[in-house]
């Protein structure tokens, strides 16, 4: 089992280490932004919606 290292909230620092990185050239860059827009549109499906809003 691992230890918590102190206060660190995984998440964020994926997110924030995905933020860092250049692209390296226009392929790269658009793989990038397919991967926030796969990661946008799985968000989208799994956000729970309130009972009114469904027909």
């Amino acid at each position: 089992m691992t230890r918590a290292k102190g206060n660190v909230d995984k998440n964020l620092s994926n997110v924030a280490a995905d933020l860092e990185e250049a692209p390296v050239n226009s392929h790269h860059a658009q793989q990038l932004q397919q991967d926030h827009n796969d990661r946008r549109h799985q968000d989208a499906l799994n956000h729970d919606h309130p009972a009114s809003d469904k027909v």
